[in-house]
């Protein structure tokens, strides 16, 4: 059995070399043999010498593919029954990819069973933040997420919702059923891709991975979060350093909803996000920190760059802290200056016992 892991690369020499490192180690008692492919999407003399030295393949397509072309070329390049695409700004932690490829070969023969598998995130190598779930897409749920950012009691609804999905993730003790997954890391069999089809090229960036889940799942091609799978997502590495990245953001957005959604409803549904937000901005909090005394425990905080408080992530609090709960050290320190993010304490039950925004990044207030 062999195993194809594909590392689409984009400027950032220094995360891909300590990518697989983490990579090496993890698979060292596997038993399979491992293709080893990085996809240059674009070097500098300077970075192709450093890619120079790693222990891998290195594709130049000679020109950007994207990440979506980027992964597939690496798929053309190797005869694996198990692949592993992943960005360069992953860590996996000890026993991921055991995890992933257990997962994929429970149900049978790789060779023979169409099947995708993710691991659980975090934004730091500490554990202490949860990414969340990729959203759920669909007309109703693209809806529901306008008109959260128009309306304070749709807004707390759409959050409930979303808490609902972001858990059922999080607290899973066994690989769930689940499409969810990121596209930073994703792990599948031969006949899921030969059965989904390539990623679609005509996502520069972004959504790329969002299109192929949801072929997947109605596809039938089953799919799982695999909780006892953990990594790190130094998240926005790439994309961060590349001035075009939010328009991408912005086309491929567009494209994934007239692609999923129709001419009309996407039209429709740009329309009323183009309206101003009427929700008025949640109160400052201390720049020191939140102070959760006093509120009940356990609790999540839930931390999102976005005004209407998600997607988010989360951190699991059994007990108070010693002091005001503070983003951990590494988290911060890789915010642009000036970040604005929308903190959230929400007990047990998803009912909301604090709101408010925080502006972070650069040097650490206080």
């Amino acid at each position: 059995m062999r195993l194809a892991i594909i590392l689409v690369h984009y400027h950032t020499p220094g995360l891909a070399a300590a990518a697989l490192e983490a990579l090496r180690a993890d698979v060292a008692g596997l038993g399979l043999a491992i293709d080893w492919l990085l996809v240059d999407n674009g070097s500098t003399e300077e970075e192709r010498a450093s890619l120079a030295t790693l222990p891998v393949r290195r594709i130049d397509p000679g020109r950007n593919l994207g990440y979506a072309g980027g992964v597939n070329s690496g798929v053309a390049e190797t005869d694996a029954e198990l692949l592993l695409a992943m960005n360069p700004d992953v860590i996996v932690f000890p026993g991921c990819v055991p995890a992933l490829i257990e997962r994929l070969m429970a149900a049978g023969d790789a060779r023979d069973i169409a099947a995708i598998a993710g691991p659980a995130f975090y934004w730091d190598h500490g554990r202490r933040l949860l990414l969340p779930p990729a959203e759920r897409r669909g007309r109703r749920e693209e809806l529901a997420t306008v008109l959260a950012r128009r309306d304070t009691v749709r807004g707390a609804r759409a959050r409930r919702r979303w808490r609902r999905h972001a858990r059922r993730h999080w607290q899973a003790q066994a690989p769930l059923p689940s499409h969810a997954l990121s596209g930073s890391l994703l792990a599948m069999t031969r006949p899921a891709w030969e059965a989904v089809g390539p990623f679609d090229e005509g996502f520069q960036l972004f959504f790329e991975e969002t299109d192929w889940l949801l072929r997947a799942e109605r596809q039938g091609v089953p799919a799982w979060y695999v909780p006892a799978a953990e990594a790190v997502h130094l998240h926005n590495q790439s994309a961060g350093r590349e001035p075009r990245a939010q328009g991408w953001f912005e086309e491929s957005a567009r494209r994934f909803r007239r692609l999923h959604y129709g001419e009309g409803f996407a039209a429709a549904l740009e329309a009323l996000s183009g309206e101003s937000s009427s929700i008025p901005e949640p109160p400052p909090l201390p720049p020191e920190g939140l102070d959760l005394a006093g509120l009940p425990f356990p609790l999540w905080v839930e931390v999102s760059p976005n005004p209407e408080g998600f997607p988010a992530a989360a951190e699991l609090l059994e007990a108070p802290p010693a002091g005001p709960w503070r983003l951990p050290t590494e988290v911060e320190d890789r915010l642009p200056p000036g970040t604005v993010l929308t903190v959230q304490a929400a007990d047990a039950s998803g009912r909301e016992l604090l709101r408010g925004r925080l502006v972070r990044g650069g040097e650490r207030a206080g």
